[in-house]
């Protein structure tokens, strides 16, 4: 199977089983949400019967935003002019290719969703493997079977980001940047430089993305319980299919910079309410559901590709697991 047979064999089987995408939409309201109400509380302590709640109600108030920022701990420190609009999109990657920390809320809410789909991860590749439906049974079945081996993995991926971000990141960033930018005069070649180690650093997280994506598809296609052995075979599977592996991660990418253009011109600005405001929230929550799609794309189109490979379209080596008598029932 070629990589675009691949991909767009996934896009057909993440739109086969919509209620996946409603589903990890759903668990990401249940994450986000609750930190959306508690800022909000801040924002209405601060603000009070004010004149400058009229002005944030319409508009940018950056005095305010000031000072609010000043005061503001923990949760609070998040909110910024730059959580705007696309302004949001470019904060997040501007904070995740400079390994910003986190206020530990935030860390904590990003390990409890890491955590959540940990556990989806199991029944949605196994519902993408099969190719048909499992049902509820069959999904939480997959989910719990494969959770605590996903748990083992996601220590193993914490170890290896771990390096990337803090070892790799400041070699690149805080000792290579200076010694290459040390006597340069002109501002635009530094900053080349810059976007260039941006590449490096950002190729090899790609790399170690798409070694622990094929590793949890082996895991699961091929029932696999040692995650070793599946994150070794996943690295095999992607030196010997290297061309093709590589084609589909760029294709889905692809999809991925396509979506950010659309969002950046249609993402709601400042000052709307009633109506607009509403309009601005739908725009935005379209922007996350389209994230998900893509993410689950890019795990659809790489079974697909494995299977493809193999020549088994649909095949798991692992009978469909039937609630409550599967460990899920343990793990829930």
């Amino acid at each position: 199977m070629s990589a675009l047979a691949a991909w767009l064999e996934g896009i057909r089987r993440v739109n086969r089983a919509p209620a996946v995408l409603l589903g990890v939409w759903a668990l990401t309201l249940l994450v986000s949400v609750p930190l959306a109400v508690a800022l909000r509380g801040m924002l209405a302590q601060h603000l009070g019967a004010s004149l400058a709640a009229d002005s944030a109600a319409t508009g940018v108030n950056y005095d305010w935003m000031q000072e609010f920022s000043d005061q503001a701990t923990g949760l609070g420190t998040t909110f910024k002019p730059t959580i705007i609009g696309f302004g949001a999109v470019l904060d997040n990657l501007s904070s995740f290719l400079d390994a910003t920390p986190q206020p530990i809320v935030i860390a904590g809410a990003a390990a409890v969703y890491i955590v959540l789909w940990m556990f989806a991860a199991g029944g949605i590749l196994d519902r993408y493997a099969r190719d048909r439906s499992t049902h509820i049974y069959g999904f939480f079945g997959s989910a719990g079977e494969y959770f605590f081996r996903f748990l083992r993995l996601g220590l193993m991926q914490w170890i290896v980001y771990g390096m990337l971000f803090g070892g790799l990141h400041a070699w690149l960033f805080d000792r290579l940047y200076p010694r290459l930018t040390h006597e340069m005069t002109v501002e635009r070649t530094a900053f080349a430089v810059r976007v260039g180690l941006y590449l490096v650093f950002g190729a090899a997280v790609a790399a170690a993305t798409m070694i622990f994506d094929y590793a949890k598809v082996r895991a699961v296609v091929e029932d696999r319980r040692s995650m070793v052995g599946a994150v070794n075979a996943a690295a095999g599977f992607i030196r010997r299919n290297a061309g093709g592996a590589v084609l589909l991660f760029l294709l889905n990418f692809g999809a991925f910079i396509a979506t950010l253009g659309i969002y950046a011109l249609v993402a709601p600005g400042a000052g709307s309410s009633g109506l607009t405001m509403w309009l601005g929230v739908a725009v935005g929550q379209v922007y996350v559901i389209t994230r998900l799609w893509i993410k689950l794309t890019f795990w659809a189109s790489e079974t697909a590709l494995f299977q493809g490979r193999l020549g088994h379209a649909g095949y798991v080596v692992r009978a469909q697991p039937v609630w409550p008598d599967s460990p899920a029932a343990d793990a829930i």
